[in-house]
């Protein structure tokens, strides 16, 4: 190689390193029609920013039950609380938005 010629750039150094997955926890039990709502409402948002979401059926743990009864749907994001009974869309987007930069920057 001539001393004025370039390598070419190396596509893996180029390339950003993937983050950890986003993990939002949802603590919630059979029937609990907010629940419902609330998980419908995140899941496209949930694949926008590929984070996963992970069901907590709090009848089956009683510690759980008498935390969470009367608050479920209640969301983790991480291990901060974002919402209980209602998750307004917005927010969540916002929220996830956050948590990505925070991640990627530790990254």
């Amino acid at each position: 190689m001539k001393q004025d010629e370039k390598s070419p750039p190396d596509p893996l150094s180029t390339q950003p390193l993937p983050t950890k997955p986003l993990e939002v926890t949802l603590y919630t039990r059979p029937g609990c029609h907010l629940c419902d709502e609330a998980k419908s409402q995140m899941a496209p948002l949930l694949a926008e920013f590929g984070a996963r979401l992970r069901e907590v059926n709090i009848d089956a743990d009683p510690e759980l039950r008498e935390l969470y009864n009367l608050d479920v749907p209640v969301i983790f994001l991480a291990d901060r609380k974002i919402a209980k009974h209602r998750l307004d869309p917005a927010q969540f987007r916002r929220q996830l938005a956050e948590a990505r930069q925070r991640s990627a920057q530790r990254d």
